[in-house]
């Protein structure tokens, strides 16, 4: 994908991606929480699937260096476009400033910005110009940021440290992001932050995921009935799953739990942004996207 004014010719093949394997070495034991009758799973899928969120319940235990060091190490071995990794991370362990930014306290932040300072810095110091101010430019690096940050996620649950990926630092004045961590004004979009801890205490329960209808499609897309719809309404009201997101919808006077989701949290979410808010205003400072088009 092209984000430069170079006229040489562009690779049409981009290698594939490294394996997340290469940075999870060493795992320990944790329990088997994989899907029962999987008596083929290894310690990697056991580790991805005992993922689980901690919401703002993190303990004053610290995480190490060391494992810090492993968790970031395996991070930026996720896959990326070109190899460009347009990505930079932040690292805080001061709870003042994670409080600030997340909302929440934690052991350690680590925040995943969209960024192409590095590149267009070293870009520069050749004697070359590199471009990375358009949508395309922008997508390409949300998605190597994204990966890098998952990454982390399955690095540092190997190692029995908890997570919580948040998008708290985009409420309120995102301006504060940059006035905190002295981000660069052009070409650096801050997409999301990793909180890393230890839970006070074990949750009740893992969230549960839907797994199929609607999810996965093959050979094409494929729009669901009416009774693959009802069905994924019924999941979400089976709370021995644990899909919904809070246990009390009924409490609320709603029949389904997605009654409660479409009428209440969803509406907040948009009354909350607008098409021309902040993050729209950010970008086009960013130079992600063109401030006359746009």
């Amino acid at each position: 994908m092209s984000v430069t004014n170079s006229t040489a010719s562009r690779r049409k093949f981009v290698r594939g991606g490294m394996a997340l394997g290469g940075g999870l070495l060493a795992l320990p034991s944790l329990p088997a929480t994989t899907p029962a009758g999987d008596a083929a799973a290894n310690e990697t899928l056991r580790t991805i699937h005992s993922l689980r969120s901690i919401h703002g319940d993190f303990s004053t235990k610290p995480v190490s260096d060391a494992d810090l060091k492993t968790v970031l190490e395996a991070s930026v071995r996720a896959a990326n476009a070109s190899n460009t990794q347009s990505y930079a991370i932040v690292v805080s362990r001061d709870p003042d400033k994670i409080q600030k930014l997340t909302g929440y306290r934690a052991g350690c932040l680590l925040l995943y910005c969209s960024d192409y300072t590095r590149m267009i810095d070293t870009a520069n110091h050749l004697g070359y110009e590199y471009h990375a101010d358009n949508m395309e430019a922008f997508i390409t690096s949300s998605t190597n940021t994204i990966l890098a940050a998952q990454t982390a996620v399955i690095a540092a649950r190997s190692l029995s440290i908890d997570s919580l990926l948040t998008n708290g630092i985009h409420r309120g004045d995102v301006e504060r992001i940059w006035t905190i961590l002295d981000l660069p004004q052009k070409s650096c979009f801050p997409l999301i932050a990793l909180l890393l801890g230890y839970p006070n205490s074990e949750p009740a329960h893992k969230r549960g995921r839907l797994k199929s209808t609607g999810i996965v499609h093959y050979e094409r897309y494929q729009r669901l009935r009416k009774n693959e719809l009802d069905e994924i309404v019924r999941q979400y009201d089976d709370k021995t799953l644990q899909i919904c997101t809070i246990d009390d919808w009924e409490k609320r006077g709603h029949k389904h739990f997605l009654d409660w989701f479409y009428k209440e949290w969803a509406r907040a979410g948009a009354k909350a942004t607008t098409s021309e808010g902040q993050m729209l205003r950010r970008l086009k400072k960013s130079g992600y996207v063109d401030a006359q088009n746009a």
